[in-house]
C-alpha cells in the first residue's frame, strides 16, 4: 500500500472514525498525490521573487519669489536654479564647465531626473550643494570620479549611468516658466535649461531682454500664464520691472505688426485730420473705410524702404481748437465719444493703430484726455499732445503759436502711464507735437522712463525740404533722451513735399511719419 494510504489508516483510527468510506477515500487521494508530490521533488516550494525596486523621485519646489532674474557666473547660475526648485534628489549630476561635459550633463540629467550643478574645482559650496539635495548617488561627467568621490564620502559616485538606481520624474512645476535667450550656449544656462525641463518647468525662449518685444515668447506665455519666473540674464531686470512686463505679455494682446512694444520694431504711417471735415487734414476728405483704403495705401509706399514693420495709422483730431470760446470758454471744440468710437473700432479691427490729438486752446491737456478713457483703455489707441494749440489767459487761435509746461505735459505722461499699466495694456504712445523749442518750455525734464510709453517727438513744421531739415535739426538736437521721433509731411503745404525715400532717409531714425 502506498505511504500516504498507511499514514491515512493510522489518522482514520484516531480521527476518522464514524466519517463516511466515500469521503474518506476522497480524502486519501488528496494525500496521496500531496504526499508523493513532496517525495517526488525532495525539495520545499519555491520562493516568489522580490518585487523590483520602486523608482525614486526627486522632490521638487516653486521658487519662493514669483520673479527672479539670475545672473553670474555658470556655477552659480546652475546652483540657483537647482536650489530654487529641488528641495531633494536621489541622483545629482555634477559636470566640469567644459562644453563636451555640459551638452552629455544635460542629457543624462534628463534621462535620470536629476539636477545639474556644476564645478570647475571641488569646493566647499559645491559640497554643500549636494548634501544639501540628500541624494544616494553622484553622477560625475567631465571629472575624475575617484575624485570628486574623495570630496563627498558617504555618496556612491559614478561615472557610468548604467549603475545609477531607477528614478522616476517628479511632480512638474507646471506653472513655472525659464526665460532664455536664443543662442545662449552658456554652460550656466545649459544647465538651468535640463535642471529645469527636469522638474517639468516650460523653458521660454525670448530675443531680446522684453518678453513683450518677441511675439512668439508672448504667445507662449500667454498659453502657460506662469506663476513663477526664472530669467537668465541680467538685461531681463530688474525682477519689479520684469514682473509687469510678464503680466503684460501674458494678456497675449499684441499690437498691429505684433509684439507690445512699439519702437524701434515699428513704424507707424497715418493719415491725419478730424472725420467729415477736409479742412483739417487728408484724414477727412473720405469717408471711413476710404480712409483705411489710403491709410494703408501710404504705409505699403514704406515697406521697401525699412526693416520695421510698418503699420498704417489714423491720427484723428479729437479735440478742434476753436476762434469761438463756446460754451465752456476754452475755445476747444471735445469731438463726442460716441462719434468717434466707430473710426476707432472700424480702424483697429482693420490692422489700424489710431491716435487721438489734443488741441486743446485754454482747457488743461490733461483734462481732456481724461474725456477720452474709455477709448485710450483700447490696446491699439495712443494719444498726441499739440501744443501749438495750447492758448495762455488772454490768447486767441491762430493769432500766436502757443506753448505748454513740461509740468502739464508731465501730468499727462503720469496718468496715460498709469492707465496703461493698470489695464496691462501693450506700450502705449505718447505724440508731441513740436516745431519751435519754444513749444513745449523746459522740454529737458520730460519724464520719459515710463516702461509703458513710447513718447514720440514729432516735427510737423511745414515749408520748403530746406526749412523742413532746418527744424528738424534743431528739434532732434534739443530732445531729451529716451525719445522716438516723427515726421509730417503736407500734402498743400510743403513746396514740394518729399517723396516716401526723402522722408525715411533721417538721422535720427524715423518711428512715426504722418500726412495732413
Amino acid at each position: 500500500m502506498p505511504r500516504g494510504f498507511r499514514v491515512l489508516s493510522l489518522r482514520a483510527n484516531r480521527g476518522l472514525a464514524g466519517m463516511p468510506l466515500a469521503t474518506i477515500a476522497v480524502l486519501a487521494l488528496f494525500a496521496a498525490v500531496a504526499v508523493g508530490t513532496t517525495s517526488c521533488t525532495g525539495a520545499a516550494p519555491h520562493d516568489p521573487p522580490p518585487p523590483p525596486p520602486v523608482p525614486l523621485a526627486p522632490g521638487t519646489r516653486p521658487p519662493a519669489s514669483g520673479t527672479s532674474v539670475l545672473s553670474g557666473a555658470a556655477d552659480v547660475i546652475a546652483a540657483d536654479v537647482t536650489t530654487r526648485l529641488f528641495a531633494s534628489s536621489p541622483v545629482v549630476v555634477v559636470a566640469s564647465q567644459d562644453p563636451t561635459a555640459d551638452r552629455a550633463a544635460a542629457r543624462q540629467a534628463l534621462l535620470a531626473h536629476a539636477p545639474v550643478l556644476l564645478t570647475s574645482v571641488v569646493s566647499a559650496m559645491l559640497r554643500a550643494q549636494v548634501r544639501a539635495l540628500d541624494p544616494r548617488d553622484v553622477l560625475a561627467v567631465g571629472i575624475a570620479g575617484n575624485v570628486l568621490a574623495a570630496q563627498l564620502p558617504g555618496l556612491h559616485v559614478v561615472t557610468n549611468p548604467a549603475l545609477l538606481p531607477a528614478t522616476k520624474a517628479p511632480a512638474p512645476l507646471s506653472h513655472l516658466a525659464l526665460l532664455v535667450q536664443p543662442g545662449d550656449s552658456d554652460a550656466g544656462t545649459l544647465a538651468a535649461i535640463a535642471t529645469a525641463r527636469v522638474a517639468g518647468a516650460h523653458v521660454i525662449v525670448v530675443r531680446g531682454d522684453d518678453p513683450r518685444a518677441d511675439p512668439a515668447a508672448i504667445v507662449a506665455l500667454s498659453a502657460i500664464r506662469p506663476q513663477q519666473v526664472l530669467a537668465i540674464g541680467s538685461g531681463f531686470g530688474p525682477a519689479g520691472r520684469l514682473a509687469s512686463r510678464i503680466a503684460v505679455a501674458q494678456t497675449g494682446v499684441q499690437l498691429p505688426g505684433g509684439g507690445q512694444v512699439l519702437f524701434p520694431a515699428h513704424l507707424l504711417a497715418a493719415l491725419y485730420g478730424n472725420p467729415g471735415t477736409p479742412s483739417l487734414g487728408a484724414l477727412g476728405q473720405q469717408g471711413l473705410q476710404a480712409s483705411i483704403a489710403r491709410a494703408k495705401s501710404v504705409a505699403a509706399a514704406y515697406r521697401s524702404l525699412t526693416r520695421a514693420r510698418v503699420v498704417p495709422a489714423f491720427e484723428i483730431i479729437a479735440t478742434v481748437a476753436q476762434a469761438h470760446p463756446g460754451l465752456d470758454g476754452d475755445y476747444s471744440y471735445e469731438s463726442p465719444v460716441a462719434s468717434l468710437r466707430p473710426w476707432v473700432r472700424q480702424a483697429t479691427a482693420a490692422g489700424l493703430y489710431v491716435i487721438l490729438d489734443l488741441q486743446p486752446g485754454r482747457a488743461s491737456l490733461l483734462a481732456q484726455a481724461k474725456k477720452y478713457q474709455s477709448l485710450l483703455k483700447l490696446p491699439n489707441v495712443g494719444l498726441a499732445l499739440d501744443p501749438e494749440w495750447k492758448l495762455a489767459p488772454g490768447q486767441l487761435p491762430l493769432r500766436q503759436i502757443g506753448s505748454v509746461s513740461i509740468t502739464e505735459v508731465n501730468s499727462v505722461v503720469r496718468w496715460l502711464a498709469g492707465l496703461t499699466a493698470r489695464y496691462r495694456l501693450p506700450q502705449k504712445l505718447l505724440v508731441l507735437h513740436q516745431f519751435r523749442l519754444s513749444m513745449i518750455r523746459n522740454e529737458h525734464r520730460l519724464d520719459a522712463g515710463y516702461d509703458d510709453l513710447a513718447i514720440v517727438i514729432h516735427m510737423d513744421g511745414q515749408g520748403t525740404p530746406g526749412d523742413k531739415r532746418q527744424t528738424w535739426q534743431t528739434i532732434t538736437a534739443a530732445a531729451p533722451a529716451g525719445v522716438f521721433f516723427g515726421w509730417k509731411d503736407f500734402y498743400v503745404k510743403d513746396h514740394p513735399m518729399m517723396g516716401p525715400r526723402q522722408t525715411i532717409n533721417r538721422t535720427p531714425r524715423l518711428s512715426m511719419i504722418s500726412y495732413e
